[in-house]
């Protein structure tokens, strides 16, 4: 294990660039499995005629589906650029969704080391994945941040352990062994950059007129089981095992097995979508994540999600949602927001 990453040399690597080698296909059945893992029912991820109806050509994505391609195409990253670290800790996310992604899109996908900051002695890494479809318009951003854990921080027996629980095809054992002798870095070539407009896509949500500041959203309930985040593990392909191993859980500090963040905030997501009546209408999200959410074996979790609306402009007839996710009287979202489009 290593016990100190280079900070300075890992800022060198700042804007390392590739791209998938093969367009995403995004699959009809892929959509659907995805919405059950999150479970959100929304009819426009379900249902063509439903889709149709709201304006679009497919089934509609939801809003982090984005997250299941990024964790493949994101792999090498963490594998041969992002070196000196043994592992990750998630700690937030942010969805640009500049139109809604459909069933039959075809993606090319691009990804950028985008920044290296310390901050009280941690090392803070922003990877950004860049979705561009096949008339060359880019539909999606999503940027991951993570803090970057050393043998400092970790019990010394759970990278082993791990490894013996892991996939296959997943070497533990090799994160952060890379050498620098190796490594050259690629930049992204300068092309035009053109942005898909999804802004006049609103048919189902509330006119902005009936919209005010402090306006509450029902309260949502999502239950989570074991099975939940066994299931989220295969559609999603995060098969980190303090998900599912509740040895591993607490070898890793943890007091049990916790729940995906990206879980969470698919559950986050759907929870707006249910309200606003349009999974399109959301422009950005951004979740910085503040605990995980508990799964015990014997009693699973229940998740508590509420939201206002924050702000309203009336020039754009956009507004801010706020979203409070709670489990086992701990908040799991340290602030959530949504810009929503209205009509």
């Amino acid at each position: 294990m290593t016990t100190a990453a280079d900070a300075p040399a890992m800022e060198a690597r700042v804007g390392h660039y590739y791209q998938l080698e093969y367009p995403y296909l995004v699959g009809r059945e892929k959509v659907r499995e995805y919405a059950r893992a999150v479970q959100d029912y929304h009819p426009a991820h379900w249902d063509e005629a439903a889709a149709a109806e709201l304006g679009y050509s497919g089934l509609v994505a939801p809003l982090t589906f984005t997250s299941v391609p990024g964790m493949t195409c994101n792999r090498r990253m963490f594998e041969s650029v992002v070196v000196g670290y043994d592992t990750y800790l998630q700690t937030e996310e942010v969805f640009e969704q500049h139109r809604p992604i459909v069933a039959g899109d075809e993606l090319l996908i691009d990804v950028e080391l985008a920044s290296v900051r310390r901050t009280a002695g941690r090392d803070f890494i922003t990877v950004t994945n860049t979705f561009t479809d096949a008339a060359g318009e880019r539909v999606h951003t999503l940027h991951t941040t993570v803090v970057g854990l050393t043998a400092e921080d970790l019990d010394p027996a759970i990278k082993t352990a791990a490894q013996n629980a892991m996939m296959h095809d997943v070497d533990l054992l090799a994160i952060g062994e890379s050498g620098a002798a190796a490594y050259q870095k690629t930049v992204r070539p300068e092309v035009e950059v053109r942005i898909a407009d999804g802004t006049t896509r609103t048919p189902g949500t509330p006119r902005f007129e009936d919209v005010q500041v402090g306006d509450e959203l029902p309260v949502r309930h999502a239950r989570l089981s074991r099975g939940d985040l066994v299931n989220y593990a295969g559609v999603a392909g995060d098969a980190n095992p303090i998900h599912w191993d509740e040895n591993l859980a607490k070898l890793a500090g943890l007091p049990d097995v916790i729940a995906h963040g990206m879980l969470t905030m698919g559950l986050g997501a759907g929870f707006a979508s249910a309200w606003s009546g349009d999974p399109g209408a959301v422009t950005r999200y951004t979740v910085r994540l503040s605990q995980p959410a508990i799964v015990s074996a014997a009693e699973g979790a229940d998740v508590e999600f509420s939201g206002r609306v924050k702000s309203l402009d009336p020039a754009t007839r956009t507004g801010v949602v706020v979203v409070a996710a709670k489990s086992g009287g701990r908040k799991i979202f340290g602030m959530a927001t949504l810009n929503i489009r209205f009509r």
